[in-house]
């Protein structure tokens, strides 16, 4: 036994529990995080299990906290509650990591944080103070946490590694998601024997069999029944026995004994107890505080603390939750408003004023226009620190506490617009339906039907959204020409995800009708981006790239405000991609990425990290692309949001390996099918493409081709201008499968189509797919010098991937041509940059040609050296360009403890010493 630590005495029945719970506490003696979700209905002795701990890990720090279900609203209250005894060691974070908790908690004003900076901020102050002894993180009630607490401390949970911190929550069953993919630990009631056993501890008097068979039976194993339930019942009813209840209202026959117990108090007591139950912070000052106001003296408490039902030492702590919740559902109405008014009075509105206007709202007795405008603030204060779902329920009070009217309809579609923001799409459907019985002009009507068809959009990117959102935009035309030209915007956006799959209308539609609509005296960059894409989907892109241009430039400004990049920036990046603008696009995504982890905007945070995955594709940056896909899928655990399939698609493609390739882009296409979302499938057509070609399957690559642009009565491919990605990028796979496979006609025609968006767009990329794509289809001189246009103009870009291409199909051509030396020293540089990369299907055909010339190289295997995992890889680069651990944790959100005990794992496969070593390791070729 550890040093310090207390005897483990085991709970009845509990043996494996508490032994698993011991299991924890010995990880972290050892130096490493534990996590653990224990789960079971109320009073099934998970409140118990954490107490056990408590007793067991007398050498560790615990730290407690608890959800409250009144307190659900307050963003990041629970980990306020969880922190609040280490904030004076926040000096030991680095200052950004400090701001942002600082902001978080409302200690300071600042712009809104950004979600996973929080995030690591708690990671970071858990990890720091573990140095000094292990760190035991108690979230009982986890259910009823705030969401911005849950989305935390769940990221945090997941984000730990080689600190020596366990964090255990304790949920009801079939709780939020939130917690899935945790380690669980499902509480079930005790055996029949220790039931018994424990039903005869809790009572004084001989039972009857048939009564205690049917305690037994109604208390179905669960403690805090057996424990209480004999407190409840009267003598008659301990002798003929209770009336058996049935399993689905169990909880509310544990609340009710608990009401029982509560009758038998004095009112006093009972008024005492209803304040405590109103105040979730748990404060014995705020409570005295109250209670005077009430004219109670803390004396009132002593029947409660006398039976147990609370505890005021330290601070104030009720026996059971749902004590807490028995004691605030059985008040009157009048008495709830008039305890929420005096904790309202005691509360300092300039620390805490977001709490006092939750008080004062559930004081108010009807509309108030001033607790309404009061709470409109703590919402923007809300956006502030990062809790957009917050912002949203602030609003929605707001609402429903303002006098019927306009101001009133106003704010609920405030509400909605927000929860849709925060990824909490059921409560912007349901915010929004009410909202639309209330008295509404024209125009609210129409922005009612543009958050709908957002919230449809948000949740299925397929075609549903684009007629409502058409239909919103014409309507407020007259009404609201600035927002009826954003939705016209929305409406092309949704046009664009919905693809061939979109039916009536489609692109064409959307795009004349913004065309026709009225112009404002001064247009905004979001005109000209309408403008820009009405006139790529009616005219093409060789009439649309100057104005497209002006529009991609429009945004790339570091003074674009938040809600304005949100709605806006991914189109702007499209354009620039449509552009074949690699630097401009790789800000626009980077951009988005930084807006949506600043605001707390989950839905955008998801999209944007699967958009800037593909500039690191190109780039060659598949670790770096990689590390963006476990942060996406991080945040679909921790958020409850659906995993794009885009960025994982690309990174099969790029990667090449058929075998695990295959599976992931023909589950995302049938997903795509089922949703009506055509881009997917026409990405999942361009990345097979990708795949087959990397590989040498030309055949089958010429027939993904087929499926993007469409077939001819003859078979042939029938070509047409390319409106946007993945289309124009599918033209570059095209030529090189229809040459590869002899149909030399199809291949010139996609070149020519190519060659004209190239002399349209002028970008190196363009102008260099083009030269490339035009090579394949050429002989002699005029092929040599296309090849060379290519790798030059690559060369100049940050496309990596598509100037090895280059080198490999130059490589090829110089075999084919009998110069085999010219060949091998064009296709090492080819093989040499896609190994170091790990494009590994084009690595393995330059292989195959180095091999033709005559020249041996092994393929790259797993025998030939130790592998590094992605994260381990994305550790060693950051570290070999300099960074410090601090700055690769802060990078990668991890502890830089974590970091450190990844980089002895990386020292110790590259068989290094130092960081000066690295640099030398990771560049080094394979043989």
């Amino acid at each position: 036994m550890h040093p310090g630590a207390r005897p483990p005495r085991w709970l009845r029945g509990r043996h494996e529990e508490c032994e698993t719970l011991l299991e924890l506490i010995r990880s972290a003696r050892s130096g490493r995080s534990a996590v653990l979700v224990v789960q079971g209905e109320a009073g099934i002795g998970k409140t118990a299990l954490l107490d056990y701990l408590v007793d067991t890990a007398s050498d560790c720090r615990i730290l407690r906290a608890a959800g409250v279900e009144s307190e659900m609203e307050l963003p990041f209250a629970g980990v306020h509650q969880l922190c609040n005894p280490l904030l004076d060691g926040l000096e030991r974070l680095p200052t950004p990591q400090a701001e942002a908790l600082e902001t978080a908690f409302g200690i300071r004003a600042g712009k809104p944080p950004d979600r996973f900076l929080i995030g690591l901020a708690v990671l970071t102050l858990l990890s720091e103070h573990a140095g000094d002894q292990p760190v035991v993180c108690l979230v009982d009630d986890a259910q009823w946490l705030d969401h911005a607490s849950a989305q935390n401390l769940a990221f945090v949970a997941r984000r730990l590694a080689a600190e020596p911190v366990v964090m255990v929550f304790a949920a009801r069953t079939g709780g939020d998601q939130m917690w899935a993919g945790l380690p669980q630990l499902a509480i079930n009631g005790l055996s029949e024997t220790d039931a018994a056993a424990m039903l005869e501890s809790a009572v004084r008097t001989p039972l009857d069999d048939r009564v205690r068979g049917r305690i037994l039976a109604e208390s179905r194993g669960n403690p805090l029944a057996l424990l209480e339930l004999p407190r409840w019942y009267s003598a008659t009813e301990l002798t003929f026995g209770p009336e058996l209840t049935p399993a689905t209202a169990f909880t509310r026959r544990l609340e009710e004994g608990f009401r029982r117990q509560l009758d038998a108090l004095p009112p006093q007591t009972r008024h005492l107890l209803l304040i405590a139950a109103a105040e979730p912070l748990g404060d014995g000052q705020l409570l005295r505080a109250a209670a005077e106001r009430l004219g109670l003296g803390m004396d009132a408490a002593v029947p409660a603390e006398d039976s147990g039902l609370i505890g005021l030492r330290g601070s104030v702590r009720f026996r059971h939750p749902l004590v807490r919740s028995a004691v605030y559902r059985s008040a009157e109405v009048a008495d709830l408003k008039a305890v929420h008014q005096a904790l309202a009075d005691v509360t300092d509105p300039l620390r805490d004023p977001d709490r006092r206007a939750w008080h004062r709202a559930h004081a108010t007795t009807g509309p108030d226009e001033t607790v309404a405008a009061e709470l409109e603030l703590s919402a923007g204060r809300a956006v502030g620190q990062g809790g957009l779902a917050a912002a949203g329920a602030f609003l929605e009070r707001a609402a429903a506490l303002t006098p019927a009217g306009i101001l009133r309809a106003d704010r609920a579609i405030n509400a909605a617009q927000t929860m849709v923001h925060a990824g909490a799409l059921g409560d912007a459907l349901r915010i929004l339906t009410e909202a639309e019985f209330e008295v509404m002009t024209e125009q609210q009507r129409a922005r009612a039907e543009v958050v709908r068809a957002q919230i449809g959009f948000a949740s299925n990117r397929g075609s549903e959204a684009l007629p409502l959102l058409l239909a919103a935009a014409r309507r407020l035309e007259p009404l609201d020409l600035e927002l009826a030209l954003d939705t016209y915007v929305g409406a092309l956006e949704a046009s664009l995800f919905a693809g061939r799959l979109s039916g009536e209308p489609g692109a064409l539609e959307v795009a004349r009708a913004a065309r026709s609509a009225p112009v404002l005296a001064h247009p905004r960059r979001s005109d000209l981006l309408l403008k820009s894409m009405a006139v790529l989907h009616e005219d093409g892109l060789v009439a649309a790239a100057p104005v497209m241009r002006r529009a991609v430039e429009a945004f790339e400004t570091d003074d674009l405000p938040v809600d304005e990049g949100l709605r806006f920036i991914v189109l702007a990046g499209v354009v620039a991609a449509d552009l074949w603008d690699d630097v401009a696009w790789t800000a626009l995504a980077s951009r988005h990425l930084k807006l949506a982890r600043e605001s707390g905007a989950l839905i955008a945070l998801q999209f944007a990290l699967n958009s800037v995955v593909y500039p690191h594709l190109f780039s060659g940056d598949l670790v770096g692309a990689a590390a963006l896909l476990d942060e996406a899928e991080a945040l679909a655990d921790v958020a409850g949001i659906p995993l794009n399939p885009y960025g994982a698609m690309g990174m099969a493609a790029f990667r090449g390996n058929q075998e695990d390739a295959a599976p992931v882009i023909e589950a995302a296409a049938e997903n795509a099918r089922a949703r009506g979302e055509g881009l997917v499938l026409a990405i999942s057509h361009w990345t097979n493409a990708m795949l087959c070609n990397g590989n040498g399957d030309y055949a089958g690559a010429l027939s993904h081709c087929r499926e993007i642009f469409g077939n001819s009565e003859d078979g042939q491919v029938s070509l047409l201008p390319v409106e946007t990605q993945p289309g124009s990028w599918a033209l570059v796979e095209l030529v090189e499968a229809a040459a590869r496979s002899g149909d030399l006609t199809t291949a010139a025609a996609a070149a020519d189509l190519l060659s004209e968006t190239a002399r349209a767009c002028g970008t190196d990329w363009s102008l260099g797919e083009a030269a490339r794509s035009r090579a394949q289809i050429s002989d002699g001189d005029q092929a040599e010098n296309l090849y060379a246009e290519a790798i030059h103009r690559l060369g100049r870009t940050g496309v990596r991937v598509e100037l090895a291409r280059a080198h490999l199909l130059y490589g090829e051509w110089l075999r084919r041509a009998g110069r085999r030396v010219d060949a091998r020293a064009v296709l090492h540089e080819a093989h040499a940059s896609f190994a170091a990369m790990g494009v590994e299907a084009f690595a393995e055909r330059a292989r195959r040609e180095l091999a033709a010339t005559g020249e041996k190289v092994h393929r790259r295997s797993v025998d030939t050296q130790l592998e590094l995992t992605a994260q381990e890889l994305h550790i060693a680069r950051l570290a070999a360009d300099g960074r410090t651990n601090a700055e690769i944790g802060g990078e990668l959100y991890i502890s830089r403890h974590t970091v450190d005990w990844h980089m002895r794992k990386v020292f110790a496969k590259l068989n290094v010493s130092n960081r000066r070593q690295l640099r030398d390791a990771l560049v080094m070729p394979i043989a």
